[in-house]
């Protein structure tokens, strides 16, 4: 699929959006709240997951992509991001035989050098045994930064180009991570926090924007459908006044 961008081009208004964006956040003050360790909260966060694919499939979404492990995530304690690389190898072990059988695709985007040799090559088999499913494509996001991203479009599309002086978005396009999704139509952010913070920000530029207060682990298919009810009663207008949308109806 050709990479198109919002900001060259009005595309087309699903009533369900094609893609859903979410940074789940929440995992370990669940936790915190019922007395746990945080580890808890990631490990119901993973059972959080599966019930939102689920969803997307039923709803006939197209895409979601979750944002897992960011760059900055690295500054948590290590006993932390040790607990939850280790997460991440089980859940490839557990969930990717499901998704195939299922016509899943999954892709994971991110900066994966600092992951060790076993799990880059197990990410690397499933992407492989997913690559030609069509019924929704699951992207994770991991040790990903939106700066990260378009820097290393910039890197790429200057090599593309040698001795250009001047570049156009569709030349950046084609290099970015997730250049073979549509811009995301709904981003949804979990846990009470008001942010982006460094996600998706080149293709964040015209998407929906739904903040809740539910913790990622108490996200269910409802609470999927309250912030697709808000998408839907939204203006999406792409530069547009009120009256060209109303024509075009």
């Amino acid at each position: 699929m050709k990479y198109s961008s919002s900001t060259t081009a009005v595309p087309e208004v699903p009533k369900v959006p094609r893609h859903v964006a979410i940074i789940m956040d929440g995992n370990g003050r669940w936790a915190t709240k019922r007395f746990l360790p945080r580890v808890a909260g990631h490990v119901k966060g993973v059972e959080a997951v599966r019930t939102v694919v689920e969803a997307c499939v039923q709803r006939g979404i197209e895409y979601l992509t979750v944002f897992a492990f960011s760059s900055e995530n690295w500054r948590r304690p290590e006993e932390e991001v040790s607990l939850l690389m280790r997460l991440f190898v089980t859940a490839l072990e557990r969930e990717v035989a499901k998704m195939h059988a299922n016509n899943i695709r999954l892709k994971v985007v991110g900066d994966l050098s600092r992951f060790d040799a076993k799990l880059r090559e197990m990410i690397a088999t499933a992407e492989r045994k997913t690559a030609n499913n069509t019924r929704l494509t699951v992207t994770v996001c991991a040790n990903y930064g939106g700066r990260w991203d378009i820097m290393q479009a910039i890197g790429k599309m200057v090599a593309a180009h040698p001795g250009a002086t001047d570049y156009a978005e569709e030349q950046l396009a084609p290099h970015l991570a997730m250049a073979y999704a549509p811009e995301p139509d709904l981003f949804i952010r979990t846990g009470g926090e008001e942010r982006i913070s460094n996600f998706l920000l080149w293709q964040l530029a015209y998407t929906e924007l739904y903040f809740t207060d539910t913790y990622w682990p108490d996200f269910t298919s409802e609470k999927l459908d309250e912030a697709i009810a808000s998408y839907q009663h939204r203006e999406r207008r792409f530069g547009r006044t009120g009256e060209q949308l109303a024509k075009a109806k």
